[in-house]
């Protein structure tokens, strides 16, 4: 390509880069209509923790399996997402999690009784005289709609042909006065609408009804009418189902949340370009650039697949955008080797980029694999984070490979800034990084084996005797959260609560510790949460408005997260190892990087052992991406390491290794750094949702750091030890027989 071409495309970058930005933060057109292009935050879509609404997940009580079970719960989400459209929910959501489980997402429903019950009715629907006689089933009912009726709202009903002719019978009965009520509370002449053994309705009949229409009158309120004719409409459930996790949020805790979100990652984004710009300079500027124009095609993907933006997703977002400066970090060390090595600016831009490309890769693609596990394995909030982290590494991989060769060749060929200083090279060839010293670390390995084992050792029996910290995401229990408007004492709380024989545990949380949150490990279903809540509306003249949260989960779902985080960590170990192998064309890297992976899980495990940290949903999405971060780490020392080898094939491993380590140390501490920058401001200014997921992921990039060092690239050396002996005794042996 030439250097008028590179020019122009430099210049549509710039141009896209800005005009982007312009419409991410403020849209085109009058954002109040239809029309107008609207700004990033107003054009993505938000999960329930930030919007607000509510989400139920329902398990299906059936001894079914296999394709028999497939069927089934294809039946049931296909009668609830009926269901939940007939209610009107706008942008709600109803799938299959799991094999046997139904998941429903309710964005601003604020009623969240109706709404759960309205969605679980499970029984057949049926019209029943006042002496319990069925008149007709819910397969008969073609449609029910709702009209005005003066101030307020009736149902219209239209039934098939059967249905008009069973429906004409009973209204006869119901008029002629030959029923004799035997349901308490019904007339001889009403017949009711009996959905899961309860009635609906039951209106009187006046007159004969034929003709296969008829209208339901009785002063209701639109609400009221809407949610009966959505019940007759969605007809019955093929299987009954079981809510084993259910939880509702207002939209106040997730926007406040969010707005902090993008402070504290803007206030990341800005720490990581300074670092950049002081570090490495023109090359800094540059990676500034590409940066810039990750985070814009990173959001209007986002936009463009439809992908809900949840509070964990956030915090891949900013996760991945110190991962992303990994790949600039990776090009720009080989780079300055090139120019060290005695080679032009221009040469050395080429050969870098050419050199750094493999690992580039490498190292992505293992972190991609361990974001797809995730994504199959974990649930449907994990998979939003997976989903966002895989979104992440493909665009990094564009911008550093694409963007930034683009202005750093125009950089090369610029008389101006063809320059050793503006490179990151000292004038007398010398590379400027934070370290010029060099360790070695193979030498004093059995002393890091020592540490890393009694950590490990300490922590595994720190949880058998004191146990781990589980929250109820894998206990079971209830957290409700509530606003008193005023601070009181939690023995106050516990007395209100008493009755319930809860055990709860109960902390503040909010400005000025108005709100409190009640933990306990009892499962109690909406039901039972509204009991609860409606004592805490009395005891505290509070209203619907101040329940912030509240969430239950079923001692079932903890098994299985157990379950299914076990999984996620053996399947993205030998999908990594198989990668491994394949690449590196040898085992021992394998199992090198693997056995690495197995440290820093138990590492942090051990971490949140002895600290008393909450093992929950979000820490077994941080562990399986520490996995692919980890894993990341060790391949670029790896691959430095399988060049060296190469190159230098007098050297015996403990030399190459250590001048690996040494050559990749200064990558390895940059990488972590930002990682770490753009992170910090998160923990410290975000909900302790969000700090549920970070908290881990900083313990896991520190061990991912100090174990790519520290424990896979000692691990590798003494398997090639032992084959560097065989050789030798093989050699020694060949030359006595000579002699």
């Amino acid at each position: 390509m030439s250097v008028k071409l590179k020019k122009i495309l430099a210049v549509l970058v710039i141009a896209v880069l800005v005009f982007g930005w312009f419409v991410t933060l403020f849209g085109i057109g009058d954002q109040s209509k239809d029309d107008a292009i609207k700004s990033v935050k107003d054009a993505l879509k938000y999960g329930l923790d930030i919007n607000g609404g509510v989400y139920v997940v329902m398990e299906a009580q059936t001894d079914k399996t296999g394709d028999q079970l497939k069927e089934l719960m294809d039946q049931t989400r296909a009668v609830i997402d009926n269901r939940v459209n007939q209610m009107g929910v706008a942008e709600a959501s109803v799938t299959i999690e799991g094999t046997n489980r139904i998941r429903v997402e309710m964005p601003g429903v604020e009623n969240a009784d109706e709404a759960i019950q309205a969605i679980g009715k499970t029984a057949k629907l049926y019209f029943v005289l006042a002496d319990n006689s069925i008149v007709l089933d819910g397969s008969n009912v073609k449609d029910a709609q709702i009209a005005t009726d003066g101030g307020h709202y009736k149902i219209l009903l239209e039934f098939d042909s059967e249905g008009a002719a069973l429906f004409e019978e009973g209204t006869r009965k119901a008029v002629n006065g030959e029923v004799t009520s035997t349901i308490d509370g019904m007339s001889n002449n009403e017949i009711a609408i009996v959905l899961d053994n309860e009635i609906v309705v039951h209106p009187e009949v006046r007159e004969v009804i034929s003709g296969g229409n008829c209208e339901m009158t009785g002063n209701y309120s639109k609400e009221e009418a809407t949610m009966t004719a959505a019940l007759i409409r969605g007809g019955a459930l093929p299987v009954e189902l079981v809510e084993v996790q259910s939880s509702v949020q207002t939209a106040t805790i997730g926007a406040h949340a969010l707005d902090k979100s993008i402070v504290a990652g803007a206030i990341g984004l800005a720490i990581v370009f300074l670092l950049m710009i002081i570090f490495y300079g023109m090359l800094g500027f540059v990676a500034d650039i590409a940066l810039l124009l990750y985070v814009i095609m990173f959001l209007w993907s986002m936009v463009a697949f439809n992908v809900v933006l949840t509070l964990p997703g956030i915090a891949a977002l900013i996760l991945s955008i110190g991962m992303a400066v990994d790949a600039n970090v990776i090009i720009f060390a080989r780079i300055k080797e090139e120019i060290c090595a005695g080679k032009s600016i221009r040469v050395a831009v080429d050969a870098g980029f050419k050199n750094a490309l493999s690992t580039v890769l490498d190292a992505q693609i293992t972190t991609l694999i361990a974001a797809v596990v995730l994504y199959e394995v974990g649930t449907t909030s994990v998979k939003g984070f997976a989903l966002t982290l895989m979104i992440g590494i493909i665009i990094s991989i564009f911008t550093a490979v694409v963007i930034t060769q683009l202005f750093i060749s125009l950089l090369a060929n610029s008389p101006k800034f063809a320059k050793n200083k503006y490179f990151g090279v000292n004038e007398d060839g010398t590379p400027k990084q934070m370290l010029n010293k060099t360790f070695s670390f193979i030498k004093h390995r059995k002393i890091f084996y020592i540490v890393s084992v009694s950590i490990i050792v300490i922590g595994l029996l720190w949880s058998v005797i004191f146990g781990m910290n589980y929250g109820i995401d894998f206990t079971g229990g209830t957290t409700i959260q509530v606003d008193l408007g005023k601070q009181v004492a939690i023995e106050d709380v516990e007395k209100t609560l008493k009755d319930y024989e809860l055990d709860p545990q109960i902390i503040y949380a909010g400005e000025g510790n108005t709100q409190v949150v009640i933990k306990t490990i009892k499962s109690l279903d909406n039901a039972g949460r509204n009991k609860v809540i409606n004592t805490l509306e009395q005891a505290y003249g509070i209203t619907e408005d101040d329940v912030l949260a509240s969430e239950q989960f079923g001692p079932s779902v903890g098994d299985e997260l157990k379950v299914n985080a076990l999984k996620a960590i053996i399947i993205a170990s030998i999908g990594m190892l198989i990668y491994i192998i394949f690449r590196f064309k040898s085992w021992k890297y394998g199992f090198s990087a693997v056995a690495g992976v197995v440290h820093d899980v138990l590492i942090v495990i051990a971490f949140y052992a002895i600290f008393g940290f909450t093992v929950n949903n979000p820490f077994i999405a941080a562990i399986l991406t520490l996995v692919g971060y980890s894993i990341n780490d060790t391949i670029v020392i790896f691959d430095r390491i399988r060049e060296n080898k190469a190159l230098h094939t007098r050297d015996n491993s403990e030399v190459n290794i250590d001048r690996s380590i040494n050559q990749t140390l200064n990558r390895t501490i940059m990488t972590s750094l930002t990682t770490l920058v753009v992170m910090v401001p998160l923990c410290i200014m975000v909900s302790s949702s969000i700090r549920e997921f970070i908290i881990p992921l900083m313990v896991g990039v520190i061990v991912g750091c100090c174990s790519s060092i520290f424990i896979c690239s000692p691990l590798y050396y003494d398997l090639c030890k032992k084959d560097e002996g065989s050789k030798y005794l093989k050699s020694t042996a060949k030359k006595a027989k000579t002699k």
